[in-house]
């Protein structure tokens, strides 16, 4: 994973956008090519098959815990901030500015939030969160097990007093803490935080205040606390090279997930599936390369099953798009954050938006075909119809935007440089008080158009709604397409 993937994975943090090759593509994409005969005897072929059949659960299993893995090592490679979120552990290290269309590092990015990445390492000492007062404004601090399970958020949902939060490793759930700090206890020592702080992107005064409150929100050892703005003794040689961390591929990929599941025990709920997995030599401290009870048949199978594992996960993703496609308006919608025994979903939101917030929380609806299940494309112009007092359900901090990308999942520069629409866009409402989005190449020749016009590229696209702050009461119907939906995208002709 060079500096490039592990950018995305701070854009994609929370969302489905991330189907970053083409999504029709991939639905031809030969992921299952490799489980051919191959002139085997029928025991040897059926030895192959198993091999490839729990190689692919084994690969949607431990996807999470091997790209999370790899995330941190490579976001925690360096030992000071970098203004792009990587940084060292146990310290936030903000995302001070929004990206701009020139800067083609990091796709489908956030035009609403500004990030501050903490990784933090519990296994010495529990670690102090300041939470600092955030006044009519959307934030969280979402805390992430490597497992990818957002077990605890803090902000302006959950209404968090400012103050102190020690977060607690299990060896240390019980350790006495100092009046007035609140425990959270963290099923493991390793924590990944994604702080997300509402910003306009259009005013950088705004964006100042942002800094500001990234700067009031850190870290402290519990050992060191309550010294105020204690901060680390800056390094003497600062190393500032990202590591390039790679996903493993082959055998290794297996070993490295055997080397996970013992760092990081598997919730007893995940028993059966490690029963099963067990059979081909998969589990916590196992290393499959060396397993000498394995026939190279069944080796042959799990590697296959490693090299056809990304693109089998993005034929479930688009297996997902597809049996919701109706009942979603044309969108992508599923649960996030929370997955249970759900390894297939996990393993996709893991792919195509590693770091979702839990759906309370956050909500990502993409379309990457309009309504008719045509593909999304600027020689088409579309109608994008929002009724009246039909807005998506917020909290009173609550905010919705809809961006929209290219086929490679960057902004567009435009003539009028929109690149998404929002709550806070200056938008002409229909005289029943319904919304209007123009979603077109040109510029409509109507004013009142072309103050609702969001430009598409000549070629293909994809949009994105964000929708921060829903209201709990909602996510039930939006999740199973009996509440509200999200708006349909239909040809204007």
């Amino acid at each position: 994973m060079g500096r490039r993937t592990t950018s995305r994975t701070l854009a994609l943090a929370g969302l489905l956008a991330g189907v970053v090759t083409s999504a029709l593509t991939t639905l031809a994409a030969p992921a299952t090519a490799d489980r051919a005969p191959h002139d085997r005897a029928a025991g040897d072929q059926a030895a192959y098959d198993r091999g490839y059949q729990l190689g692919l659960e084994a690969y949607r299993y431990g996807l999470p815990l091997v790209t999370t893995d790899a995330t941190f090592r490579a976001q925690t490679s360096i030992d000071v901030p970098d203004g792009r979120g990587f940084g060292p552990v146990n310290r936030f290290n903000p995302v001070r500015k929004f990206i701009t269309p020139d800067d083609r590092s990091v796709v489908a990015p956030n035009l609403d939030t500004l990030y501050s990445v903490a990784w933090l390492d519990l296994s010495d000492q529990p670690q102090v969160i300041h939470v600092p007062k955030v006044r009519n404004r959307y934030f969280v601090i979402p805390l992430m097990s490597p497992y990818t399970e957002n077990f605890t958020n803090l902000g302006s949902v959950e209404r968090t007093a400012p103050g102190d939060y020690a977060v607690v490793g299990p060896d240390d759930a019980d350790i006495r803490l100092p009046r007035h700090v609140k425990r959270i206890v963290s099923p493991y020592d390793r924590v990944w935080i994604i702080q997300r702080i509402y910003a306009d992107n259009d005013d950088v005064r705004d964006q100042r205040t942002v800094n500001r409150i990234q700067d009031a929100t850190t870290v402290i050892p519990l050992r060191k606390y309550p010294r105020w703005r204690w901060n680390p003794a800056p390094p003497r040689h600062p190393d500032t090279t990202t590591d390039a961390v790679t996903i493993p591929t082959g055998m290794a990929f297996y070993d490295r997930l055997g080397d996970l599941l013992a760092a990081f025990p598997p919730p007893g709920e995940d028993a059966p599936a490690l029963e099963q997995l067990a059979g081909i030599g998969v589990g916590p401290g196992r290393h499959p390369s060396a397993d000498d009870t394995l026939d190279a048949h069944t080796r042959a199978g799990m590697e296959a099953a490693i090299a056809a594992g990304q693109a089998t996960v993005l034929q479930d993703a688009m297996g997902l798009y597809g049996q919701g496609f109706a009942k979603h308006n044309g969108y992508l919608v599923t649960p996030t954050g929370s997955y249970g025994t759900d390894y297939r979903l996990r393993s996709v939101i893991t792919q195509v938006g590693l770091g979702a917030l839990r759906s309370e929380q956050a909500m990502y609806p993409l379309a990457l075909l309009d309504r008719t299940g045509q593909p999304l494309t600027g020689a088409k112009r579309y109608v994008v119809r929002i009724p009246a007092g039909q807005l998506p359900p917020l909290t009173s901090t609550g905010f919705w935007s809809l961006t929209l990308y290219d086929g490679d999942g960057f902004v567009v520069p435009n003539e009028i440089d929109r690149y998404a629409i929002n709550d806070r866009t200056d938008l002409h409402r229909n005289a029943d008080g319904s919304l209007d989005l123009y979603v077109q190449a040109s510029r409509p020749s109507d004013p009142d158009r072309a103050r609702n016009w969001l430009p598409a590229p000549t070629g293909g696209f994809r949009l994105l709604w964000r929708m921060y702050g829903t209201q709990t009461a909602a996510i039930p119907g939006i999740l199973d397409g009996t509440g509200w939906r999200t708006p349909a995208i239909v040809p204007a002709g």
